[in-house]
């Protein structure tokens, strides 16, 4: 099982009656359709076209990798629409770790891992702004952003006031994979103060989620 940056999705209840749009986008289209099957079986799935999407939803990326134009195709999703990316890779290159997540994508799934319930898992984190991603996955993004500190680019709109101490905290606790109810035992918090602070760094520094976060935080050395 993958780690993750966030609480388990399944602890995140919708509410009455919501489903989740999803649009599935795979070079294959048999591939295509053997996820689409397994994302049938949840009734809180609602699967459209992308032509159809609504401006909330989910945009699902099948691939062997990232390649250009998988990339293309969702930096087209992620400028165009609201939908928030999912990824179901076979593998990441070390050159494509921090394009993926700049550009919002905050749930990953290995392909092999692809079962019906883990796509569900990162569908519903995705939805919810919140990270999802395979441990191994982690680690290797903590090593690459420690490696390109001093050559850092802030992200567009960002100030550099840098972090208060409480995000730091928090930050450093979400990048050891810890959720939110988690982080608020470990710093004597109540669960809404974690994610107030979470938001709150996010809108301020243009930040698309929590795995962005976690990796820009990295990338600029505010945690280790």
């Amino acid at each position: 099982m993958g780690g993750n940056l966030h609480d388990s999705s399944q602890s995140i209840p919708l509410e009455p009656g919501q489903r989740i749009p999803v649009v599935v986008h795979a070079p294959d289209p048999i591939s295509r359709e053997g996820v689409i099957s397994q994302l049938r079986q949840h009734p809180v799935v609602d699967l459209v076209e992308e032509a159809d999407a609504p401006k909330e939803g989910v945009a699902l990326l099948l691939a062997d990798s990232p390649d250009p134009a998988s990339l293309t195709w969702l930096r087209r999703v992620v400028r165009q629409s609201s939908l928030r990316p999912v990824l179901v890779v076979s593998q990441i290159r070390e050159a494509d770790i921090l394009d993926v997540f700049e550009l919002g994508v905050g749930a990953i799934v290995w392909r092999h891992e692809a079962t019906s319930q883990r796509l569900l898992r990162a569908v519903r984190a995705a939805h919810r702004g919140q990270g999802e991603l395979p441990s191994d996955l982690l680690g290797r993004l903590i090593s690459q952003v420690g490696s390109l500190r001093t050559v850092a680019v802030r992200p567009s709109g960002v100030q550099p006031s840098g972090l208060s101490p409480r995000e730091t905290d928090v930050l450093r606790l979400a990048a050891d994979g810890l959720g939110t109810a988690e982080i608020a035992v470990k710093l004597s918090y109540s669960e809404r103060t974690v994610k107030n602070i979470m938001q709150g760094l996010t809108t301020r520094l243009a930040l698309r989620n929590r795995t962005h976060a976690v990796a820009y935080a990295l990338r600029e050395g505010y945690i280790s």
